[in-house]
């Protein structure tokens, strides 16, 4: 997410943090670096041009404090502003309505009909609401079958009446879910391959039927500056409350997410980050623009941890760390829990000097993790609670039984042991860096 954009502002920065002060010709050296990092990304060419212009002209206004650096001042006006470029403030859904609407329109493969399930996903994990599904979308082949199919993984319940007038289906949906106790009522709407009269006049019929909360609208990131023509054009007919940007974990210069509060007035409300059906994240300028710079994003990462780790579990683990009776048991417990969390090279781009360290080009195959989980299973759970009665012949069981080598084997018993070790001399005061 934004990586290309995010090394060529971390370069530019580093550069200046250098200098003993802030003059007029090394500020210009460094807008040029961030105005071409800006259009490489496909922002927007005005909004670089205005972007670039008050980064220039707060620094060279601002007087710098003998407690300050003038490059981290620098790189805090940057930030500052890359967060107003963004939207400033995050933008949360609406909870009104009894129940709450929400309408997504978007083009023809921008994902509305993945998204609608991640949204819903997202307010029953994150909220404890209680979504409906309804399927509007009755023109494209599949697309009712494609819903019916999200819901059934998600165990959500999906309102159709088949292909019959999407405001009537919108309407009677409303009321089903005032009957049956629903907080949101999701509509998946039709897309088309562009915007025409036939497709806006139905959106336009719909919303005017059911008043909904939110009109959101889903965007291909990687559509690069053609999305701001599409927001602009649905704006025009619809009262747009935000803007869901998909596809952003993929090869996307991220231009696009830059651009939009900023020409169209719209807020990002949401992000989507993965293909999975939790991989969608409420956007915050804030963090993403710490994000961007290489800050990291420790808030978003503990309200991950937060969200999937049983605490009392991680707590239990932490006591038998420090007592030193922490076992195989309790490691495949945590991993399960860690491999809730999604890629973990991801996590670790969350953490602030990841760059500095060399941890953004990690890369952990998640054979690996499946190959150490199988063998702890493959072990009886006497086994798991006592490793050292591991030896020869236990081995050669284990490898057998998970299909891996007994060298394989050997060598999670070696680290493990490793790294209760470590843990114990932690949590004695001992530890000493091995550097």
């Amino acid at each position: 997410m934004f990586e290309s954009l995010g090394d060529r502002l971390q370069n530019a920065l580093h550069k200046i943090k250098g200098y003993g002060k802030i003059t007029e010709d090394n500020i210009s050296d460094m807008m040029r670096e961030i105005r071409l990092a800006l259009l490489e990304a496909d922002v927007n060419y005005q909004v670089v041009k205005e972007f670039t212009n008050t980064v220039k002209e707060k620094a060279l206004g601002e007087e710098v404090q003998k407690s300050i650096k003038p490059g981290d001042l620098f790189v805090k006006i940057v930030k500052d502003e890359l967060t107003e470029l963004l939207g400033g403030e995050s933008s949360p859904l609406s909870m009104n309505g009894n129940p709450a609407t929400l309408m997504l329109v978007g083009l023809q493969g921008s994902g509305k009909t993945t998204t609608i399930g991640k949204l819903a996903n997202f307010l029953r994990k994150k909220h404890g609401k209680k979504p409906l599904l309804v399927a509007c979308d009755v023109y494209r082949p599949a697309a009712i079958d494609q819903l019916k199919q999200l819901g059934k993984q998600l165990g959500i319940e999906v309102y159709e009446e088949g292909k019959k007038d999407p405001v009537e289906i919108s309407k009677k949906a409303i009321s089903y879910a005032k009957e049956n106790g629903y907080d949101y009522v999701l509509i998946d709407t039709a897309g088309r391959l562009h915007i025409d009269e036939e497709l806006m006049d139905e959106l336009k019929n719909i919303e005017k039927a059911i008043n909904p909360q939110e009109v959101l609208l889903v965007i291909d990131s990687m559509m690069g500056q053609d999305a701001i023509n599409v927001i602009t054009g649905f704006h025009e007919s619809l009262s747009l409350t935000g803007v869901i940007l998909t596809k952003l974990d993929g090869d996307t210069r991220g231009g696009v997410a830059l651009s939009v509060r900023h020409l169209t007035n719209v807020p990002i409300k949401f992000i989507g980050t993965s293909e999975k059906l939790d991989g969608l994240d409420s956007f915050d300028p804030e963090r993403m623009a710490g994000r961007i710079l290489g800050m990291g994003d420790i808030v978003s990462l503990v309200e991950k941890a937060t969200e999937v780790i049983d605490e009392e579990e991680a707590m239990s683990a932490a006591k038998k760390m420090q007592s030193g009776k922490y076992d195989l048991e309790d490691f495949l417990k945590q991993m399960k829990q860690i491999k809730k969390l999604g890629p973990l090279e991801n996590l670790i781009k969350m953490l602030p000097g990841a760059k500095k360290m060399g941890l953004t080009n990690v890369n952990i195959d998640p054979k690996q993790i499946a190959h150490v989980e199988a063998i702890v299973l493959s072990m009886t759970p006497k086994e798991r609670k006592n490793p050292d009665i591991i030896k020869a012949s236990r081995k050669t069981r284990i490898a057998k039984g998970c299909g891996l080598s007994v060298q394989e084997v050997n060598q999670l018993l070696m680290q493990f042991d490793q790294m209760k070790k470590m843990m114990k001399q932690m949590s004695s005061g001992n530890f000493k860096m091995p550097f």
